[in-house]
């Protein structure tokens, strides 16, 4: 399952590497206030969609454009949680900070997990239980234990005014407290640099399960932690993360934890 992954990711690349040539005949329509899709992303998301139902008929799907399959209930075995390009905005203005995120759920446990950066070539991947890799090496979060010397990124979902304030005050806290945080653009590709050991932890609010799914597990199988703001693992659907190394995440949750 997990080599079908790939090779859907990697379908999906070959259609957005095309775009990303020639971005001025891009696409472009407006969800709601800064939430913009692409005809990139529709056609990424078909092409892992078609890659996967041929493997695997049965399937049922949770895709960002198209939404849940109609076999899509809570007594299917095996769902695909699919982004077929998480960084829109950035791939829409040319900047190189986006990816591919599939990951499959069983019986509502992430147990595959495939993020495709395709402007890097970087491949990560892991299997429940069985670590997590970076172009076939394997990968570990940081060993870092001080939140002063930490890189951390977080991102903002476009909302309300309320929500703005929310994400400032998160964020003048953090600055403050740590090496430095960053708003790289791609919540996938952020969970997958925790991961990596790249950035020593990542925080976001208001997420959707395509976002969060497989860079999830990534953070897990590479020694790390993931819940929500109060430390607790129904983050998932909730939306509210924070994936670190263990040291690091209890103390980004002693940080956070009042916006829980």
């Amino acid at each position: 399952m997990l080599n079908t992954a790939i090779k859907a990711a990697r379908r999906a690349a070959a259609v957005i590497n095309r775009a990303s040539f020639d971005l001025d005949r891009v696409t472009v329509t407006e969800k709601q206030h800064n939430d913009f899709v692409t005809d990139v992303d529709q056609a990424a998301e078909q092409a892992i969609i078609e890659v996967l139902s041929k493997a695997y008929p049965d399937h049922a799907f949770l895709a960002e454009e198209s939404g849940a399959s109609k076999n899509a209930n809570d007594e299917t075995e095996f769902t695909w949680i699919i982004d077929p390009l998480d960084g829109t905005t950035n791939f829409m203005h040319g900047f190189p900070q986006y990816s591919i995120s599939i990951a499959l759920a069983q019986r509502g446990v992430i147990t595959q997990a495939v993020i495709y950066d395709p402007v890097r070539n970087d491949l990560f991947t892991a299997t429940k239980g069985a670590g997590a890799y970076l172009n076939d090496k394997r990968i570990r979060v940081t060993k870092l234990d001080r939140i002063a010397n930490a890189l951390l990124s977080t991102g903002y979902v476009a909302g309300s005014p309320r929500a703005l304030a929310e994400y400032l005050k998160m964020y003048g806290i953090m600055a403050e407290r740590c090496h430095g945080v960053r708003r790289p653009g791609s919540a996938a590709l952020d969970l997958a640099y925790v991961a990596a050991g790249r950035l020593d932890g990542f925080y976001e609010k208001g997420l959707k399960p395509w976002d969060i799914a497989a860079g999830a597990l990534m953070v897990t199988e590479s020694g790390g932690i993931v819940g929500e703001f109060s430390g607790e693992s129904d983050y998932l659907y909730k939306g509210d993360i924070i994936a670190a190394s263990p040291k690091i995440f209890g103390q980004m949750v002693g940080l956070l934890g009042e916006f829980a």
